[in-house]
């Protein structure tokens, strides 16, 4: 039998939690808030390897994730909707999935307002001006306001991904090594 796909089951999760967060944050008119504290516990997550560890981690017990959680966010000052949401997906042992619902929130949060959102992988954190420049170049491509989602992953060396619908443009330094090896095998 085969073993279930980890990522699928993370991804079909992280959607699901996603739309909900979105339709209770739209019903209490909590978006602009709920995407600001998402924001920041990205942000969190993006400079912290042992909170990156701790969400993905099947080892704790529901409650350890709970009480570690609710410090986390007071900590950070996440209080309110996106706080108790937080508790809720700990509750139920779902942390793993939190980069995925994060990232399908501002998907739906863009949808939402008439943008086009596009999930950017870089090797460190963009400047705000990167940020504006990055959000220009692809209205011009696109013709809409784009929202970016930037992920963080020092592995890709230097460089960007960008993935806007099913449309990828991969410029990372590791994609461009890889192909340069390949080519060399080739060669030789």
């Amino acid at each position: 039998m085969p073993v279930a796909d980890t990522s699928q089951l993370a991804s079909g999760v992280a959607e699901r939690y996603a739309s909900s967060l979105f339709e209770l944050a739209l019903e209490e008119g909590a978006v602009e808030s709920v995407t600001t504290d998402l924001n920041r516990f990205q942000a969190m997550l993006d400079e912290s390897d042992d909170l990156r560890r701790f969400v993905a981690s099947p080892v704790f017990s529901a409650d350890d994730q709970l009480k570690a959680v609710a410090a986390i966010s007071e900590k950070a000052g996440i209080s309110g909707f996106f706080a108790n949401f937080l508790k809720v997906v700990a509750r139920n042992r779902r942390l793993f999935a939190l980069p995925g619902i994060i990232k399908a929130f501002r998907i739906i949060a863009a949808r939402q307002r008439g943008e086009i959102s596009a999930e950017v992988t870089s090797a460190h954190a963009l400047t705000a001006a990167q940020e504006t420049e990055l959000k220009a170049a692809l209205k011009g491509v696109t013709g809409k306001d784009v929202t970016i989602a930037v992920t963080v992953d020092p592995s890709i060396l230097g460089g960007l991904i960008v993935k806007v619908g099913s449309r990828q443009i991969d410029t990372s330094l590791r994609t461009k090594l890889s192909t340069l090896k390949l080519a060399l095998k080739e060669v030789g």
